[in-house]
């Protein structure tokens, strides 16, 4: 087990451990992307229901990741890490051992709980003393977040392609455990606030987010006029506002509304949100046009594996340029180069707007877009940290977190919807037509350039300290 002065003496060793375990629960976003369409015949159930096998860890995700990030300031951030991560081992065993759908979900569900270790690890950076080395391991440890997605695509599709598809949970019930073993030996033990976890709180936050998020991943499907559509949403915005009233009531909220209601912090969410949107756009229709037959007009006719493949070298680009962000946090500050990460994702989108009808064309793009949305991640939690105190950087990073989510979720259902609507026939196979994807690509765009402007606005340079 690790001591205080771990951190002073070896803060590295800290940073590979964190960025470890946050690519590991990153790829839980696409680990069952690649079985997606083959699971109503693996489980026997029919396909509205097995398309939650996806849907229910994003959303589990993104309601617990605000309350693991307060957990971590309250009970200890190596604590809270421990149990995250006994989750995604204990889910995935769960999933492998399934045979049928509903312990499949449970199993699901737990793997998405896991995915708060990721704003557990960049609020423990905040721990470190060395201005370069806290920096850096921000920036990487938040790149990560996307790395991990993308590059689990293709690594999910070449196991699934090798071996039975349960290997996908064998695999990541393996990465738990080591990634457990390494927090239990590396990362130290962190103060606990004392104060007392409104549990009531919490339950309400999940009551609402999860209303208003299973509506909207769900409109499409039920349909944005149906009573279940209506219902849910509807209730999540009332439950949400009495939890807002209860907040700014009590001495110790579970979030902190009126510090996060705060302008840059604000801006900075809503940014979160449109970079995010701009993230999966690229994630939904690049894949979709690679994938589709060459007999439509838009498809490439790549298998799921080679589809999956062709977006190895953006994965790639997210990794590489987490350094280069560190070093842009440092010099120019993290408004900047949140900035140039969005502007840079802005030319990526562009790119394919004009050129989308070879493989290596959209490959360029996906650099493109794709880098500037790591450059912009690794920048975030710099801005957000700097607008707290200590005893709030926890929650803080995962409200944060949970806005990425919102904007994850929404670029895919609104991604969705318009290659939906944009289907034409060719050959007796309807598929979205080139118009429907270049409005998705404009789209990006859009996200990422309103993510630059609210990245921009976020606040002045204050003196001595690079925002």
């Amino acid at each position: 087990m690790a001591d205080g002065d771990f951190l002073l003496r070896r803060p590295w060793v800290l940073v590979i451990v964190l960025t470890c375990v946050a690519t590991s629960t990153a790829f839980m976003q696409t680990l069952v992307v690649p079985i997606q369409n083959h699971l109503p015949e693996l489980l026997d159930a029919p396909r509205s229901a097995t398309a939650w096998v996806l849907t229910i860890a994003l959303l589990v995700a993104a309601v617990t990741t605000p309350i693991s990030g307060r957990l971590g300031d309250i009970l200890g951030m190596r604590r809270v890490m421990i149990a995250l991560l006994a989750m995604m081992t204990l889910g995935s065993l769960i999933a492998a051992l399934s045979g049928e759908l509903t312990w499949l979900l449970v199993g699901r569900a737990l793997q998405g709980v896991s995915m708060g270790a990721t704003a557990v690890g960049i609020s423990m950076m905040s721990l470190v003393d060395n201005r370069k080395i806290r920096i850096a391991g921000i920036s990487i440890i938040s790149s990560s977040m996307g790395f991990g997605g993308a590059i689990g695509l293709p690594l999910a599709a070449w196991i699934a392609e090798i071996g039975d598809w349960k290997l996908l949970f064998w695999a990541t019930a393996v990465l738990g455990t080591i990634n457990l073993i390494a927090v239990l030996f590396v990362v130290p033990s962190t103060d606990r606030l004392r104060q007392r976890f409104d549990w009531l709180e919490a339950l309400m936050l999940s009551a609402g987010l999860g209303g208003i998020l299973v509506a909207v991943s769900q409109g499409p499907v039920w349909g944005w006029s149906s009573l279940a559509t209506l219902g849910l949403g509807g209730t999540g915005i009332v439950v949400l506002f009495v939890w807002g009233l209860h907040e700014l009531g009590t001495r110790n909220p579970l979030i902190d509304l009126r510090i996060m209601s705060k302008f840059p912090l604000l801006m900075v969410s809503l940014g979160s949100i449109a970079l995010g949107f701009a993230f999966f756009v690229q994630e939904v229709s690049f894949l979709q046009i690679l994938e589709l037959p060459v007999r439509t007009e838009a498809g490439l006719g790549l298998s799921i594996l080679w589809a999956s493949m062709a977006l190895v070298p953006c994965s790639l680009a997210m990794m590489a340029v987490a350094p280069l962000a560190a070093t842009m946090t440092d010099r120019f500050g993290a408004r900047v180069t949140a900035v140039l990460g969005s502007v840079i994702s802005m030319v990526g989108y562009l790119i394919s707007v004009v050129w989308h009808a070879e493989v290596w064309q959209l490959i360029i793009a996906s650099v493109f877009a794709l880098a500037g949305v790591a450059i912009g991640y690794a920048a975030i939690p710099t801005l957000v940290m700097a607008e707290v105190p200590y005893s709030m950087t926890g929650s803080a990073i995962g409200v944060n977190a949970l806005m990425r989510s919102v904007g994850t979720s929404s670029g895919a259902t609104v991604t969705g919807m318009v290659l939906a609507v944009q289907l034409e026939s060719s050959a007796g196979f309807a598929a979205p037509s080139p118009g429907g994807f270049v409005v998705t690509f404009w789209l990006g765009f859009v996200a990422a350039a309103l993510a630059a402007v609210l990245f921009w606005i976020s606040g002045r340079r204050r003196p001595g300290v690079l925002l």
